[in-house]
């Protein structure tokens, strides 16, 4: 096939082929679930949702697993705070996580495991880490890799561990023989409460972070696959351990390409909760609707950072009415991509190159100047036709238009169902925050016995 990928671990774009003719198996690292989304989850999401699509656009058939992380310190640490079980803190955050994804028009993956379902599996790769010497008992009783006796550790990044550890920022404690040397199982502590641990032949406790995803891939995809994505921040140590972890336990290589979406930056510097500067998905619902949100990702190449700010979300909302106004215009006629077509093989040739979003939605605005020249319904079948191939241009023109910068169906409802949760917690300054910020954006609640209904002012 004609697809070529940027391989991070090669550091080059190269051609793609499959493992099994037909069939690409691919893992990206999911949302660790213990608050809602911010903009950077969905910049991957959007991203790897993109790459998937085509994928099976180009007649492949996709596997595609996005692990929840569900058990960690920061879980652990909420529910306590939150007065609630683990169970219950992460139900509720996996539904939020799913009502803004699919808001954003990202499919649903193949699998979505959880990381407590495959505790048994994490513990038996821990053994064979052990077995072979790859692994050792900690005094604190944590489980811990030792990287230095992974010759390739660091492979991904392109350091050797003395440059790493030149870098590092964890302390020399609890036993370790190197301080990059990950947990493989946490030690279960008296304080912690009883559903954040499992028993195992090391003593009660819990899975450390990196062995979930090495585990639950290999597990649901084999242990050699074919894509291996997610942030660019994951590459170390996690996607850099997961190498170690999985190869270590197997002796076959992991993965064959390994894609990093870039960074959100916020003013030029990258969003991050540390520094403040970061937004929820359902903050910017509250102003954009979501397939704007969608078109300002999707327009950026996903490699690339992107930098979040309402000039850049109005100018995507403003790019997007031209697209919607075309088809307006002149209604699609219902077609079946040509590729051998000059706006489709354009298309289709900026797409096999590395996903290359940029110059595909290029086409889509070379399309809508043709449509609005030629007033042709061909063309503007293939606009919406080649739009829905990246998740865009499949709502009504009208509608889209005539709701100007306010907020599409689906943000609104997202936003009501806010509101009766809110009411439901008797959090009622909440509810009318909400009520209040939807009347200021031209929707208008109308309560009821049978519930809440809404309009436009």
């Amino acid at each position: 096939m004609s697809l070529r990928i940027f391989n991070t671990l090669a550091r080059r774009v190269e051609p793609f082929s499959p493992i099994e003719p037909g069939h690409v198996r691919m893992y990206v690292c999911g949302i660790t679930v213990y608050d809602l989304c911010h903009v950077g989850h969905a910049r991957s999401a959007v991203a790897f949702d993109v790459v998937q699509r085509w994928l099976k656009t180009s007649g492949l058939r996709v596997s595609f697993v996005r692990n929840i992380t569900d058990i960690d310190d920061k879980i652990i640490r909420r529910a306590l705070e939150n007065g609630e079980t683990i169970r219950g803190l992460t139900d509720r955050m996996v539904t939020e996580m799913y009502r803004d994804f699919d808001a954003l028009g990202v499919e649903r993956p193949t699998h979505d495991p959880r990381a407590t379902d495959f505790v048994p599996q994490m513990l038996a790769m821990i053994g064979t880490l052990e077995r072979k010497g790859l692994a050792y008992r900690a005094g604190n009783g944590d489980v811990n890799y030792a990287v230095r006796k992974f010759p390739a550790y660091g492979q991904l990044s392109g350091k050797s561990l003395d440059e790493l550890r030149a870098g590092e920022r964890v302390a020399v404690d609890d036993g370790k023989l190197d301080p990059l040397d990950p947990v493989l199982w946490k030690s279960a502590k008296p304080s912690e409460p009883e559903d954040a641990k499992w028993p195992s032949d090391y003593g009660p406790g819990r899975p450390g972070w990196h062995i979930e995803c090495s585990a639950m891939a290999c597990e649901l995809l084999g242990e050699t696959f074919d894509i291996h994505g997610g942030g660019a921040d994951l590459q170390f140590p996690h996607h850099e351990t997961e190498i170690a972890q999985s190869e270590g336990a197997t002796g076959q290589r992991f993965v064959n390409v390994w894609m990093h979406n870039g960074f959100i930056n916020i003013d030029n510097e990258k969003m991050s909760k540390s520094l403040g500067n970061f937004f929820t998905i359902r903050d910017v619902l509250q102003k954009y609707d979501a397939e704007t949100i969608r078109f300002f990702v999707v327009r950026a190449h996903y490699r690339s950072p992107l930098n979040y700010s309402d000039v850049h979300l109005d100018d995507a909302r403003n790019a997007l009415k031209r697209l919607y106004t075309a088809l307006d215009a002149v209604p699609p006629a219902a077609v079946a991509v040509d590729w051998s077509k000059p706006q489709a093989a354009r298309f289709k040739a900026a797409m096999d190159e590395d996903f290359g979003t940029p110059e595909a939605v290029a086409v889509l605005f070379e399309l809508a100047g043709e449509v609005n020249k030629t007033r042709s319904a061909e063309l503007s079948g293939l606009l919406k036709a080649l739009g829905g191939i990246l998740g865009l241009l499949q709502g009504d023109p009208k509608a889209f238009l005539q709701a100007g910068a306010s907020l599409d169906e689906a943000a609104i409802q997202t936003q009501i169902a806010q509101r009766a949760a809110a009411k439901a917690g008797k959090d009622f300054a909440e509810a009318d925050r909400i009520r209040k910020a939807l009347l200021e954006q031209g929707i208008v609640l109308k309560d009821s016995a049978a519930g809440t209904t809404w309009e436009r002012a």
